[in-house]
């Protein structure tokens, strides 16, 4: 009997798949189109127990595969691998039933570890896939987007309240409004409210309205967020900073599911999604007593973790184009393009304020940049200038940066200065191993004493060598 069925148009990954489960001893067959799958199970039985199907391939697509077998087999689990890692396909396969979402390229221990645990504890059931409208801008291919995107596709039947927790800039709301387009509510109204930015003595007057009269200025009876959310989603930013009367009255609707207008007497009933998010850390304001405990376990039913640029730098590229490309089209341009050295540079800086920041960026180039193709010269000053707080991958790669970035701001100095830091590194690193012993850190760095002695004069180091010359005063 043939356990796992792989579909995948490409050779190369069935023949990884294939290898890893005869590892396994794990029985399966192997196809590669859609079509070809779905006209064997015309005719099999039993059905296979697992189906690893791509989620791209000519003709019939994984999505357009995972919603035939899901009509026929709508206990068998599928799991759609891709390489093209975004939310909408996510959230499509999720929503049509997938047991896992596989971004490629993947681990193969980890894909045969998903195998073994879908035959163990057997399928999702699902609706049929849909094209979802999205939010492009919610990109991604680091493993902390993928875990985002699993997250709102697993969340898309749900109406559990969600904590989003992120830097600012990191897109809470956009995912805010992708949970709740792809959940039951969609229909009815998304309304958010950012809770920092309304003076404290009108944020209950918007969150819940007011009757007429019931304060000064209350010329007609409003409705709050609440009611106009009705059904639908209510989307509460930066939470964190509710003052503390306000909390009370927030605990008593997600409580309760009533609440009164200002100045009212009759209860009106609460149908609303609450997804609140926040930059700050509710755990240690709830232990320093500045938000209630019993709050935010209501808010914290689940909770999504947005990570910042610097921990998904992989991300920068497509993001870039993106931005560019939709900045473009804003403006009626043609679409600019970053080199891979730019690029290169981009993904080392800090971007403290993420997303956005790296958005308004693109908006900058597309309307400053003289040329078509953008290089480090061509960035805003605050950015070049601006020291690179991680190294990508190695050394080599961090010099390289450097190198772009003094060929771009001081050409013609470049390989004095980078010379004379390189080599006064050198010697400051061997004469902190030694104490300040000039002939011992010459041997250590494979040069003579007479080398040493002369580049520590060249480079102007003698003020500032460790205080005991031990053996080196022969020099």
């Amino acid at each position: 009997m043939n356990t796992v069925w792989i579909v995948d148009d490409d050779r190369s990954i069935r023949w990884v798949l294939e290898k890893a489960l005869d590892r396994e001893d794990i029985p399966h067959r192997s196809f590669g189109s859609a079509v070809d799958a779905l006209n064997a199970l015309e005719g099999v039985s039993p059905p296979p127990k697992v189906l690893v199907s791509d989620i791209r391939m000519p003709g019939e697509s994984g999505l357009g595969l995972l919603q035939k077998v899901k009509a026929r087999f709508p206990h068998l689990p599928v799991i759609i691998m891709t390489a093209y890692s975004d939310l909408e396909s996510a959230v499509a396969a999720f929503q049509g039933g997938a047991f896992e979402y596989l971004p490629k390229p993947f681990d193969v221990d980890q894909a045969v570890s998903l195998v073994r645990r879908a035959i163990e504890q057997g399928a999702h059931q699902g609706g049929e896939a849909e094209e979802p409208t999205l939010a492009p801008e919610i990109l991604g291919q680091a493993p902390a987007m993928q875990e985002v995107f699993r997250a709102i596709g697993r969340l898309s039947q749900s109406h559990a309240t969600v904590l989003i927790n992120g830097e600012s800039g990191t897109g809470k709301e956009l995912v805010a409004r992708a949970l709740h387009r792809h959940s039951p509510r969609r229909d009815a109204p998304f309304i958010a409210i950012n809770t920092a930015a309304i003076p404290r003595d009108l944020l209950e007057s918007e969150l819940f309205g007011h009757e007429r009269g019931s304060f000064t200025g209350a010329a007609a009876q409003r409705r709050g967020r609440f009611e106009q959310a009705e059904s639908g989603t209510l989307f509460l930013d930066e939470i964190g900073d509710m003052p503390a009367e306000l909390q009370t009255r927030l605990l008593r609707v997600l409580s309760d599911g009533h609440f009164y207008r200002v100045g009212g007497h009759q209860p009106i009933r609460a149908n609303v999604r609450v997804i609140a998010a926040t930059h700050q850390n509710l755990d240690d304001r709830v232990k320093q007593g500045m938000f209630r405990e019993d709050l935010f376990h209501r808010l914290n039913v689940i909770r999504l973790r947005l990570p910042p640029i610097r921990e998904r730098r992989e991300d920068i590229p497509i993001l870039i184009r993106h931005f560019l490309q939709k900045s473009a089209l804003e403006l009626g341009v043609e679409a600019k393009r970053v080199s891979e050295t730019a690029i290169k540079y981009l993904q080392s800086l800090p971007f403290p304020g993420n997303v956005r920041q790296l958005e308004n960026l693109c908006h900058w180039l597309t309307v400053m940049a003289p040329g078509q193709m953008v290089e480090i010269n061509d960035l805003p000053v605050e950015l070049r200038d601006q020291p690179q707080r991680e190294i990508p991958v190695g050394w080599t790669e961090g010099l390289g940066l450097e190198v772009d970035r003094l060929l771009a701001q001081c050409p013609g100095e470049v390989f004095e200065r980078l010379t004379r830091d390189f080599e006064r590194t050198l010697i400051r690193r061997a004469l902190g191993v030694t104490g300040g012993r000039r002939i011992e850190a010459a041997q250590l760095l494979g040069i003579g004493r007479n080398t040493i002695t002369r580049k520590i004069q060249e480079l102007g180091m003698d003020e500032d060598k460790p205080g005991a010359d031990g053996d080196g005063t022969g020099d």
